[in-house]
């Protein structure tokens, strides 16, 4: 039996990764990896990083790409591979315009299609945009929904999906515990430490400002706390930091780190202020509190479990969380013991197992 994983950005890399080495090593599955190069750069080191090649390199990321650029272009060159490779299935995960062309492909080749991370939703069509539309469509699409948690179940349930929906947990779980099995840890601080993850395209302009801005007073307040901001390398983020942050001494504007060393830094933190929806899966799995910069979440279960609390980028509520943490040492450390709402690192094997058996039967 043949499958092909398709993935292109750093997000995708790594949560197909454990997948891709579970497959593979199951006698009589051949596993065919394409990389469209959406996230070329980022995504080279993740290869390295989980030992795993593509087998394909499109390599169609270009300057000033758009969303509906890379989704034909991706289609087309999808329709190429998957015309001579002939797969079984077709694996795509989450919600990118990598992601919507695999479905689209597989499905105009009739070809059945597996989701990752399916059932995601906000409710709002354009809020995160396009992940929240390429989600659904790909919904329409699947013949197996491998869903997260019960919340995106229930999700799918409701909307009538065609196939079959299995609750999993989240494969991101699994390459977190791998890594940080893996990663050498820097040595331990007393000093607290404030990671900060910022870029979504929704907040660019007076929103991100204001965000950004009172992030600057909680540092000035805690001189004695280090902020640390990876800002990604968008022009929106990038000048907006870099002004925002002039002079305050204790806030760290660094380039964005490769994955093994961001995993080392999210276990150090003791709070997370973020707008960033890979963060919000991840920092449970270290028991890091999250403050969200969003106005909506597809990830809720962070907020009904109490990890997580949604603030917008209200100035007065992220100065008025931050603080709470930052002088509450015990609410921090409630936090820290409440169970990962995202699974216990067996994802991956479980969805192999899944797709293997229905290929069996």
């Amino acid at each position: 039996m043949k499958f092909a994983i398709v993935c292109g950005t750093r997000p995708e890399v790594i949560k197909i990764a454990m997948l891709h080495r579970y497959l593979r090593e199951i006698p009589g599955v051949e596993v065919i990896l394409i990389s469209t190069g959406q996230h070329r750069e980022m995504i080279a080191p993740l290869f390295d990083w989980f030992e795993i090649t593509p087998s394909y390199d499109l390599s169609l990321m270009q300057p000033g790409q758009t969303p509906q650029g890379l989704l034909a272009r991706a289609q087309l060159a999808l329709d190429d591979v998957l015309e001579s490779e002939k797969p079984d299935l077709v694996i795509v995960q989450g919600d990118t315009s990598t992601a919507l062309a695999g479905a689209l492909a597989g499905y105009h080749r009739k070809i059945p299609v597996a989701h990752i991370e399916a059932g995601l939703r906000t409710g709002d069509i354009y809020s995160p945009f396009p992940e929240e539309g390429n989600r659904s469509l790909i919904g329409r699409l699947a013949t197996w929904h491998f869903a997260p948690t019960q919340r995106a179940v229930d999700v799918l349930e409701k909307e009538r999906v065609p196939g079959t929906i299995h609750l999993v947990g989240n494969t991101v779980v699994d390459a977190l515990q791998w890594t940080a099995d893996r990663v050498e840890a820097k040595e331990a601080s007393d000093q607290k430490v404030v990671l900060i993850t910022a870029h979504r395209r929704e907040n660019f302009g007076n929103a991100m400002n204001e965000a950004l801005g009172a992030i600057a007073d909680i540092a000035r307040q805690y001189p004695d706390v280090r902020f640390v901001y990876p800002v990604h390398r968008n022009p929106n983020v990038l000048e907006l930091a870099h002004t925002v942050f002039q002079g305050v001494a204790n806030v760290e504007l660094i380039d964005p780190l490769p994955y093994p060393q961001m995993v080392d830094l999210l276990r150090r933190s003791y709070l997370v202020l973020t707008d960033s929806g890979g963060i919000q899966e991840e920092a449970p799995t270290f028991g890091i509190p999250l403050i969200i910069m969003r106005e909506s979440t597809e990830r809720s279960e962070v907020i009904d479990v109490g990890i997580g609390q949604l603030v917008g980028t209200n100035a007065v509520r992220i100065r008025e969380l931050a603080k709470h943490f930052l002088d509450n040492p015990s609410e921090r450390e409630k936090i820290a013991s409440i169970p990962n709402p995202f699974g216990d690192g067996t994802t991956s094997q479980q969805i192999g197992d899944i797709l293997v058996q229905s290929q069996s039967e």
